[in-house]
């Protein structure tokens, strides 16, 4: 190794209490992480900023309400963390091995609805909310399923029947459903490396990222949603971009009347007897980033993946209808889904704003960029939630999906002696 080369990092390296991110009043000043400057996006001090959000831009709460919290089971056991998995790139390696690996700030493991393991790291305690990233994306999805299972919402309608404000750009001949589903043909580049895709425009009218100089496009997502156009057709194709999630949620927060922290709130949250209050990331105009502003405590999102394992029902009453959960497990046309060209997602596709694996647990999952999961395997009756700080933004095609997905299965067939 070259004398300039530098080890590559890792989680123990990078820890942010060990290198005192943010320590102090004030902090030093190369310690200080903020968002006007964009440090907070910057690896390491991402490892500090995931768990700190609230501190960093605007939020609205997630109110969990005035009920009692719902009993989480304890039995934890000490025998995964040696549950041997290959990679998707064929390395050897555990369980325990791959929470390092991972940049794991925080996971449960549910089995049978029982807690089985759970750790924490870096900034993250288990009652710190952390950022959710795309996870979101699953929480709007599953609004607007309820609200169409309500009759609220017409999957079938064009999206400008409910934002008529729309009607000149890409989505302007689009339907809910494409939008749901993520098959709508809109120039959009979810490319999180390069300076001039659109995701990195959609950072700054979300108030993510700083503009650069001379920048005199929308800030805010209203706005910039408005400024996309067409490329291609709908309904062809599977394609990922956060944009479309953005348009649900206006549709889904149009259709309810309601605004989407509240919808959580009243719909999910309370119901399911979390332990905290959550909070949603919004623009300047206090909209959500219904895409990836979600920021809740490990505990409280597995107490959701137990609900969705469990057909819709927890905490001893119906919260979303069998039905939707229904649909979102069966999935949608793998045939849609390959187009995008997921190497790491063999056989896969996209429902409502979730992921769809249709391997043998029958596992779906909410995803969000640098590790963050709540992912449901019903054949395994096994629930995992994990929150992480990856310096790789990207899942699929990447390192986490290449480790975590066979490390997910090894889990489930170990838990469940398949």
């Amino acid at each position: 190794m070259p004398d300039s080369a530098q080890p590559a990092p890792t989680a123990a390296s990078t820890d942010p209490v060990a290198l005192a991110v943010m320590q102090g009043v004030p902090p030093a000043a190369e310690k200080t992480v903020r968002s006007a400057d964009s440090t907070s996006w910057r690896f390491p001090n991402t490892r500090w900023s995931f768990s700190h959000q609230r501190e960093l831009g605007a939020s609205a709460g997630i109110r969990r309400g005035p009920g009692a919290a719902a009993a989480l089971p304890y039995a934890l056991r000490d025998d995964l963390d040696a549950v041997p998995f290959v990679t998707q790139d064929g390395r050897a390696m555990t369980w325990g091995e791959s929470v390092a690996e991972n940049f794991t700030d925080g996971l449960v493991v549910l089995h049978r609805g029982q807690v089985v393991y759970e750790t924490y790291a870096g900034a993250l305690t288990a009652e710190r909310p952390h950022l959710a990233m795309s996870v979101t994306k699953s929480f709007c999805g599953l609004l607007a399923a309820m609200l169409a299972h309500e009759g609220a919402i017409d999957p079938a309608a064009l999206v400008t029947a409910y934002v008529p404000e729309l009607k000149d750009t890409a989505f302007g001949d689009a339907t809910v459903r494409h939008v749901m589903d993520m098959t709508t043909g809109v120039r959009y580049r979810e490319d999180y490396v390069d300076p001039d895709a659109e995701v990195r425009f959609y950072g700054v009218a979300a108030g993510w990222s700083r503009p650069p100089e001379g920048y005199a496009g929308p800030t805010t997502v209203f706005d910039f949603l408005k400024t996309l156009k067409k490329q291609g057709e709908h309904g062809e194709a599977f394609a990922y971009k956060t944009c479309n999630t953005e348009v649900l949620g206006w549709i889904v927060q149009r259709a309810a009347g309601q605004a989407f922290a509240d919808l959580v709130s009243e719909r999910i949250w309370q119901k399911l007897g979390v332990e905290e209050d959550g909070y949603v990331m919004v623009d300047g105009t206090g909209f959500a980033l219904c895409g990836a502003g979600l920021n809740v405590t490990i505990r409280d999102l597995a107490r959701f993946g137990e609900m969705m394992r469990l057909g819709g029902t927890f905490n001893g009453q119906r919260i979303v209808p069998e039905a939707v959960v229904a649909d979102i497990a069966g999935g949608a046309r793998v045939e849609d889904f390959a187009k995008a060209g997921y190497v790491t997602l063999p056989g896969w596709s996209y429902r409502n704003q979730w992921w769809v694996s249709h391997n043998r647990f029958g596992a779906y999952t909410a995803r969000g960029i640098h590790g963050q999961v709540c992912y449901v395997a019903p054949g395994a009756e096994m629930v995992i939630s994990r929150f992480a700080s990856h310096p790789t933004a990207a899942n699929g095609n990447g390192p986490l999906d290449r480790v975590s997905l066979p490390a997910y299965e090894a889990i489930g067939a170990h838990l469940s002696g398949a």
